[in-house]
């Protein structure tokens, strides 16, 4: 009678049957090898016996009879964890041995993927392109606008690099240098905190081309992706929809909406008698310019539980201004139940009914106020009725492996600061060109001007993003003082640089690791990351950061400072 043992490699499982005295002898020993150790086992590959085929394995239906079987290496007998119960493991314990956690089959099989979407998108761009693969510096100097920077101390006191958050400028400087098509797998670094989607170091796939319009960037951004895609997911449809930034915020109260599912906002200014249900009349004819509202249909019961449970962080989520109305209807004769429902007369119940198309049992959501942070509110509420509902098992985004690209098209060139304080900054960087329609408008009304940004958003996120740039030094100079108002100095060898024939550019960057995610239909991009770092942004397997010796911090003239106490 044989033995039989099942092993494991990168290309998934394999049975192993042992039938030779000297092997039977092995298979004695192999019953004290604690799992995970390493053997090595030759032999001759069979067919299964018919009956005995495994369809739960990829290999199933052959098997390795062992001619000879050797241990290499035992692991430890005491498992942090069992690899195969990768699902049942806190995600903290399998960063701190992710050596083991590699081990498991979704993570081999997202890694191999990531190998082959990489490889495919040189062999594309390089290939059959006339793409040119130029790694540009890791090291490089402080410069304005954007994320925090990691900064990188030098034995010059008082002198520090950074790390790149992208390679924009040197792209750029390529451009001017005659390299018209540059592609680079580039890993960059921004210090603004660890989430799901977001790391601290991550990876985009870049592209600079000269002399070229936005139109022939989208749609060789679309074949890339087509050529790159894997073959074992639905193939990908050309060209992607568009839509104006305008719209979008209009539509889904996002500028990189989820296309996956309706629920689009709608505008109700123009039912007047919706004017009289907001108490605060004074505010509301100073700051209120729009009312869109939202219907999920049969979201009645999904409102009034997560109500029932939550009324606290329910009326934060729906009400942080105090200027928006609940107003399930819910009975069989039309009437309304919510917050200010019973100050509608009936002929303002019956206008919205008949205009949002309302039925027994929907939720609908007014709000009001500043036509952006109102769309944004909206489409934040949209998303977390969305979650609400899959989360009581209603389908509502749709199949896992549906995946709805969309260009996001038209994006304003500079916003309000974000932290309140007057002025402008850019809306994505500052390199990026006005519309061609809005050069006037730069110098009159900058805060109305158009850029030629774009977005590629794919299920509700934003996996690239791209701009035709500026080559007029004189156009970036007058953005940077005169609009931005911020100091050009750090900048000068890019200014100095477009003075010398610098063709017209463009270019995007795709980010690797959230792409890869939503291919593979993982939650977070640690998924497809061989070595992420944890939800803190550290290396919970390497202990990184940590400390470094005294003598270290002397040679570079770093000087340590414990942040001050707060008071209990």
């Amino acid at each position: 009678m044989g033995y039989f043992l099942v092993i494991r490699d990168r290309h998934g499982l394999t049975q192993v049957v042992l039938e030779s005295t000297e092997e039977l002898n092995n298979a004695e020993i192999l019953e004290s090898v604690p799992l995970e150790s390493v053997i090595s086992v030759s032999g001759t590959v069979r067919e299964r016996v018919d009956g005995q085929h495994n369809e739960k394995m990829a290999t199933g239906h052959i098997e390795l009879h062992a001619d000879a079987l050797r241990i290499l290496n035992c692991s430890t007998p005491k498992l942090p964890f069992e690899v195969h119960e990768k699902k049942k493991v806190k995600e903290t314990l399998r960063m701190e041995y992710r050596y083991l956690d590699l081990r498991h089959s979704i993570l081999q099989r997202n890694l191999q993927v990531r190998s082959d979407f990489c490889f495919k998108a040189r062999e594309f761009l390089c290939k059959n392109n006339g793409f040119v693969d130029v790694e540009t510096p890791a090291l490089f100097r402080k410069t304005p606008g954007g994320a925090r920077e990691f900064i990188v101390p030098t034995h010059s006191p008082g002198k520090f690099y950074t790390l790149p958050q992208s390679p924009q400028q040197f792209k750029q400087l390529l451009m001017v240098g005659g390299i018209d098509r540059y592609m680079q797998i580039a890993k960059c670094f921004r210090d603004e905190g660890a989430k799901a989607d977001r790391q601290p170091e991550f990876t985009q796939i870049d592209l600079e081309m000269s002399f070229v319009k936005q139109e022939q960037i989208q749609e060789l951004t679309e074949q890339l992706l087509k050529h790159c895609w894997p073959e074992s997911l639905p193939a990908i449809k050309t060209p992607f929809p568009r839509m104006k930034y305008g719209d979008a915020m209009k539509r889904y109260g996002s500028d990189k909406p989820d296309t996956r599912f309706k629920m689009k906002a709608s505008t109700l200014s123009l039912i007047k008698l919706l004017h009289q249900i907001y108490v605060i009349p004074i505010i509301l004819a100073i700051k209120f310019r729009c009312r869109p509202a939202i219907v999920c249909a049969k979201g009645e019961r999904f409102a009034r539980r997560r109500a029932r449970h939550d009324r606290r962080g329910y009326r934060k989520t729906l009400c942080p201004w105090r200027l928006l109305a609940l107003f399930p209807s819910s009975s069989a004769d039309g009437s309304w139940q919510g917050s200010l429902a019973d100050q509608l007369g009936e002929d303002c119940v019956s206008q919205v009914t008949q205009y949002m198309w309302l039925e027994p049992g929907d939720l609908l959501v007014i709000a009001a106020g500043e036509h952006i942070p109102t769309c944004s509110l909206l489409g934040k509420l949209r998303l977390s009725i969305a979650d609400e509902m899959e989360s009581k098992g209603h389908n509502v985004r749709g199949d896992d492996n549906r995946m709805n690209f969309l260009w996001v098209v038209d994006f304003p060139l500079f916003l309000p600061k974000e932290d309140g304080s007057e002025g402008l900054e850019s809306a994505h960087h500052p390199f990026t060109a006005p519309h061609p329609d809005d050069l006037e408008l730069v110098h009159k009304q900058p805060e109305n001007a158009r850029s030629q940004h774009y977005d590629l958003v794919l299920n509700g996120q934003e996996v690239g993003g791209g701009s035709i740039r500026i080559h007029d030094s004189n156009i970036q100079s007058y953005i940077l003082q005169c609009v931005l108002k911020v100091d050009s100095e750090p900048l000068s060898h890019l200014l100095e640089a477009l003075k010398y024939g610098c063709p017209p550019h463009g270019g995007i960057a795709l980010g690797l690791d959230r792409l890869m995610a939503i291919m593979m239909g993982s939650k977070s991009i640690r998924e497809v990351i061989a070595f992420p770092k944890n939800s803190e942004g550290k290396d919970a397997m390497a202990q990184a950061p940590s400390a470094v010796p005294q003598e270290d911090l002397d040679y570079y003239n770093v000087q340590c400072k414990q942040p001050p106490k707060t008071a209990s």
